[in-house]
């Protein structure tokens, strides 16, 4: 099969210091490749060179070639590349809401794409987009066309991004981690999408990912980055069945197993350094924890809870109800682990927010050891704070950047008088620091100088600090690449062992809610479809919401 693009000995370097060495492969016509890699490999840098996008002054490809269709695109003037970018070769970024402008609707959006690449008419190209958003599948066509981005849902803005990119019909699509914020079922339709996409228009797509699940769902074949790196290419089946390099194994192995339970998860240190945990979690052993998990009196006990929100669209509408949590009720027991699942919009942060008394609940009760938390005073609620904590999904934006990480530690324990001075919290905080995998040189530092997964250990460090007995985890390890994920799933069942912690752990990735879970709360438009052990409804799903969520999961080959 002959190539479209071939990139020979490529190496990009940000001033002195050089991030991608060398690399080479070819993308065929007709061909879905598997871009695969963590943050940092150099997966997205080295796409945003094929279309000329690295940064201009700050970067530069030191050596090597980039040919589309016997063109060196390196050598290219910024006013010809215009002609190719975004009409022979496109583009889907990771994150819709970003690319896209707020301030001009959908179809203009679109509309200014085929202006710009093609002699169609303003009625052609309006014509146009209304029949690219019904390709892409978006519901309601002509509402969409209208609509402002923050008017419509996650998985909608990816459809128009696609629609956008593949509005000129290009002969290559650069596809860069398209699904990693999107619910698995969401995720599922937009790889069907892409894969239809490739079939009826014969491009040929570049999809890049952290996920190698998912990469076998989608290509043909796949390439893995380690560090600016090509560590291994090759048909999927073979990478997947029969990897060769250490690094590939990890990524395979490094994601919850459906299957199986280990005790820790493989981190990608542990196959680097031939060092594979494999102790497994029996039936047998589980339903011992389980026995003496549920004979205790509940922690915490939800009953009939309720939040509704009223929204009025105009002066002399009729206001709009709306309830988010529809008369949900569990308990929680001291030691365990519940797990929150459902898609964006199931009301599964809603119903933590309520339990945290972000966000009161409009009808029910909440009791923590027996005392209806909606109920007590704000000085009350203050003092409660300390006991119940959450784990954010974003810990970037909840940290203040101008504050050093120790000092972000120290204040709640200040603002909830722990500890007799400064110099007591700050050992406890360097201790804690420890705990979590960090050591105390961090204390100083400020958030941006530290990478997503050891951010996330702060904001978990942040949370142990004031010693609570139950913590939301909201989404806490979507953001993080496969074998950090696995670190932090580790270091939360390392930290409930040692302190007696209680777990809310809300998710949309099943698989990482099963593994972590005891129990497994399943959501659906505000309501409970299941709840039952984790492995239970795994197993045997009675819903065929359930059903759909599960199915849904990349399973890999």
């Amino acid at each position: 099969m002959s190539s479209i693009l071939s990139i020979k000995n490529l190496s990009i370097a940000f001033g002195k210091n050089e991030v991608i060495h060398n690399i080479s492969y070819t993308l065929d016509r007709n061909e879905i490749l598997g871009i695969v890699g963590e943050s940092g490999s150099g997966k997205s840098v080295s796409s945003l060179a094929i279309l000329g996008l690295l940064p201009e002054h700050i970067s530069k490809i030191t050596n090597g070639s980039i040919s589309y269709r016997d063109n060196d695109l390196t050598q290219l003037s910024n006013k010809t590349f215009q002609k190719i970018r975004g009409n022979k070769i496109a583009m889907i970024f990771q994150e819709p809401m970003s690319s896209l402008n707020p301030s001009m609707t959908c179809g203009k959006q679109v509309e200014e794409i085929l202006l710009q690449h093609t002699n169609l008419s303003k009625n052609q190209v309006t014509e146009e987009t209304i029949s690219l958003f019904e390709k892409v599948k978006l519901p309601d066509p002509k509402r969409v066309f209208k609509s402002y981005p923050h008017e419509i849902s996650g998985g909608q803005k990816q459809r128009v991004m696609i629609a956008m990119a593949v509005a000129c019909k290009p002969d290559i699509l650069i596809a860069d981690e398209p699904t990693t914020a999107l619910d698995v079922t969401v995720q599922n339709d937009i790889v069907k999408l892409l894969k239809e996409l490739q079939v009826e228009t014969k491009m040929s797509i570049i999809f890049i990912t952290h996920d190698l699940a998912l990469i076998s769902e989608i290509a043909d074949r796949v390439l893995v980055m380690y560090k600016g790196n090509i560590v291994e290419q090759g048909p999927v089946e073979t990478i997947f069945k029969n990897p060769e390099h250490n690094y590939t194994k990890a990524l395979i192995n490094a994601r919850p197993s459906l299957d199986t339970r280990l005790k820790v998860l493989p981190t990608i240190q542990d196959f680097l350094s031939d060092r594979i945990p494999d102790e497994v979690i029996s039936t047998k052993k589980r339903k011992e924890i389980h026995k003496k998990l549920y004979s205790q009196q509940p922690l915490l006990e939800v009953v009939n809870i309720e939040k509704e929100y009223i929204s009025k669209s105009g002066w002399f509408s009729k206001p709009q109800h709306f309830k988010a949590v529809n008369k949900i009720s569990f308990k929680l027991y001291k030691g365990e682990t519940l797990g929150l699942v459902g898609e964006s919009g199931c009301g599964k942060s809603t119903l933590g927010n309520a339990i945290l008394q972000l966000d009161k609940a409009t009808a029910g009760s909440i009791l923590y050891n027996g005392i209806d938390i909606t109920k007590l005073s704000k000085t009350e609620t203050r003092r409660l704070r300390k006991d119940i904590q959450i784990i954010f999904q974003d810990p970037y934006s909840s940290l203040n950047p101008r504050i050093p990480v120790g000092e972000a530690i120290i204040e709640p324990m200040k603002v909830h008088k722990l500890y007799a001075s400064d110099i007591e919290r700050k050992e406890k905080v360097i201790d804690i620091l420890n705990r979590v995998g960090l050591s105390e040189d961090y204390f100083n530092r400020y958030p941006h100088e530290f990478s997503g997964g050891q951010r996330q250990r702060i904001g978990i460090a942040r949370t142990i600090a004031l010693q609570p007995k139950l913590i939301v985890c909201d989404e806490s390890v979507s953001a993080l690449d496969i074998s950090v994920q696995a670190q932090v799933l580790n270091l939360l069942n390392e930290l409930k062992a040692d302190f007696g912690f209680t777990y809310i752990f809300i998710s949309h990735d099943l698989a990482v809610v099963k593994y972590m879970s005891d129990q497994l709360l399943v959501m659906n438009q505000g309501k409970i479809e299941e709840l039952d052990d984790a492995d239970t409804i795994y197993n045997a799903p009675k819903k065929d919401y359930t059903k759909k969520l599960i199915h849904a999961i990349p399973k890999g080959l």
